[in-house]
């Protein structure tokens, strides 16, 4: 039995499919090595930030007097609001939108979707109808003058207010400090650029329903741009 030699166009045509081979095999392992990765990262990020907004805002217990939750400033809380924080901690919370957190005043508040009492006592809202984090707009956030935005009595123009974000961290500048009526919604229209509404109750100290809304807008600073989609929740 005679054996017939391979022809030597042959042998390139199957060397060439094997180089081909390889290389196709190469360039998928990558690339599932790539979004292997990529997944793993962004778990990462996300349970960072979840763990992130999650600390500090935790009750402590006390033998007496008002529970302070642990590792959030209440110095300047009403006991009445330190009580129903606490209480809004038996109810169940999604993830949190961002977490809002202003240096100077040392606040740091995990922003919620709503302004309903239950989330306002656990943390800030958005605003509805305002823009969403990460997102071109004006996102207005609302909190209790007797709670997490009694601070804000001291910020002032200049300040940096910060939104952290999965995707990253934004910063704000504070520009402008008003008081209005309930009824002026002009506050939370869209600004020539992406912004920040906070909006709370005035005078901080105020007895009984207070009558005017106190105003911190700040706008975002051009190098600090995370993006997130529009209905993004913080679940991995």
């Amino acid at each position: 039995m005679t054996v017939q030699a391979i022809p030597p166009k042959a042998r390139v045509v199957r060397s060439v499919e094997r180089i081909l081979l390889i290389t196709g095999v190469i360039l998928l392992s990558a690339y599932v090595g790539v979004r292997l990765y990529g997944v793993i990262v962004s778990r990462y990020v996300v349970a960072a930030f979840q763990q992130k907004a999650a600390a500090g805002f935790v009750s402590s217990h006390a033998d007496s007097g008002p529970t302070r939750p642990a590792g959030v400033d209440t110095s300047l809380w009403s006991d009445k609001r330190i009580r129903a924080y606490n209480e809004s901690l038996s109810h169940t919370f999604g993830a949190p939108l961002a977490v809002l957190s202003i240096p100077k005043i040392h606040l740091e508040v995990p922003l919620f979707e709503g302004t309903d009492d239950v989330t306002l006592d656990r943390g800030a809202g958005r605003i509805a109808g305002t823009a969403h984090p990460g997102q071109a707009g004006n996102l207005g956030i609302a909190g209790h003058r007797d709670g997490f935005f009694r601070g804000l009595k001291d910020v002032t123009t200049g300040d940096e207010i910060k939104l952290a974000l999965p995707a990253g961290e934004a910063t704000y500048v504070v520009d402008q400090i008003t008081v209005v009526t309930p009824q002026d919604v002009s506050v939370l229209q869209p600004r020539p650029i992406p912004s920040i509404t906070l909006v709370t109750c005035f005078p901080f100290y105020f007895v009984g329903s207070a009558p005017e809304r106190y105003i911190v807008s700040a706008s975002l600073r051009a190098d600090t741009q995370p993006s997130v989609s529009r209905n993004a929740r913080l679940n991995p």
